[in-house]
C-alpha cells in the first residue's frame, strides 16, 4: 500500500469515528475513492471548522494529500462553490444505510465526489442517477464517472418528473421542502435525507438548518422522520418556496429541531404539532 493510500485510509477511519459512521461500505468508499479526481488541480482553496467568518485558505502545494481530511474544497472559488465536508456528507450516506443493487438518487453531483461514494457503496449491481442544476459541473461529473456505468448524470435541478423509482435518494442542497416528486419516488421503506434550510438576503446563497432523514411508511401519505445533523449548505436552485422559508426562519428561531417525528402528505389544518406546515408537507412533532 502507498503513502497516498495509506493516507486515504486514514481519512476514512478518521471520518468513522469522528462522525459516527456505521456502515463499512462507507468507509471503504472513503478510503477507495480518490478525491483528487473529483477537483480542480491543486493548489486548492480550502475550509474548515476553524474558517467560520473568515476567507478561505490555500493548501501549500498540489500534493492530493492535502484533500484527506475533513475539509471543504472549493470547485469553483469564483462562487465559492464547495465540495462539502466529508464528515457531513458521509453521515447523510451512511443515515441512508444504501447496500450492493440499491438504486439511489443523488441531487446536486457537482464534481461527482460522494456521486462516486455512493457508487461504490451500490457496487455495479446497484444504479446511481446524479441530477446537477450547473451545465459545466454536468459534463465534468459525466466524464469523472465515465468508468462506472451504472452511473447516470443527468442535468437539471431536481423538479423533473422521475420516471423510476429509488431506494435512497441524498438530495445535497439546501431546500425548503421535499418536492412531491421526490417522496413518490421511493420505494416501501425508501428513505431520503435532505437539509431544510432557511436563507436571509446576508447569507445567500448559503442557507442553514437541520438535515433529516425521511422513511416511507406502509402509509405513502406519511414518512418516519429522524434528525441527522444541522448543516450549512448551498442552496438549491429554483425550488425553494419562499413562504416556507419565512415560516422556516420563524420557526427555527424559536425551536430549531422539533423534534420533528414524521413528515404527512394527509391534507389538516395547521396545529399545534405543525413543526413547519404548507400545502401537501407538513413536518410534524407527532
Amino acid at each position: 500500500m502507498n503513502t497516498l493510500d495509506l493516507q486515504r485510509r486514514f481519512f476514512a477511519e478518521e471520518i468513522q469515528v469522528t462522525s459516527n459512521l456505521k456502515s463499512p461500505a462507507v468507509v471503504d468508499a472513503l478510503a477507495s475513492v480518490a478525491r483528487e479526481r473529483f477537483l480542480p488541480p491543486g493548489p486548492w482553496t480550502i475550509r474548515g471548522e476553524a474558517d467560520f467568518q473568515a476567507p478561505p485558505r490555500q493548501t501549500a502545494d498540489a500534493d492530493p494529500r492535502h484533500v484527506y481530511h475533513n475539509i471543504a474544497v472549493a470547485i469553483d472559488p469564483s462562487r465559492m462553490l464547495f465540495n462539502g465536508a466529508p464528515g457531513v456528507i458521509a453521515m447523510a450516506i451512511d443515515a441512508l444505510g444504501v447496500k450492493p443493487g440499491d438504486r439511489v438518487l443523488h441531487l446536486g453531483t457537482g464534481l461527482g465526489y460522494y456521486t462516486a461514494l455512493l457508487a461504490n457503496c451500490v457496487g455495479p449491481s446497484g444504479r446511481v442517477m446524479g441530477i446537477e442544476v450547473d451545465p459545466e459541473l454536468t459534463a465534468a461529473a459525466r466524464a469523472n464517472l465515465a468508468s462506472e456505468p451504472w452511473v447516470e448524470i443527468r442535468q437539471g435541478n431536481g423538479a423533473e418528473p422521475l420516471s423510476e423509482t429509488f431506494d435512497a435518494i441524498l438530495i445535497n442542497a439546501g431546500v425548503t421542502h421535499p418536492l412531491p416528486s421526490w417522496l413518490d419516488a421511493l420505494k416501501p421503506g425508501g428513505r431520503i435525507v435532505l437539509p431544510i434550510t432557511a436563507t436571509m438576503p446576508m447569507m445567500s446563497p448559503i442557507g442553514k438548518g437541520p438535515m433529516f432523514l425521511l422513511t416511507r411508511t406502509d402509509n405513502s401519505s406519511d414518512f418516519a422522520a429522524r434528525l441527522v445533523g444541522f448543516v450549512a449548505i448551498y442552496s438549491a436552485l429554483a425550488i425553494r418556496d419562499d413562504a416556507i422559508n419565512t415560516q422556516l426562519g420563524q420557526t427555527m428561531a424559536k425551536n430549531p429541531f422539533g423534534p420533528v417525528k414524521r413528515l404527512r402528505r394527509d391534507v389538516h389544518e395547521a396545529g399545534p404539532t405543525c413543526w413547519v406546515h404548507a400545502p401537501g408537507c407538513c413536518f410534524s412533532l407527532s
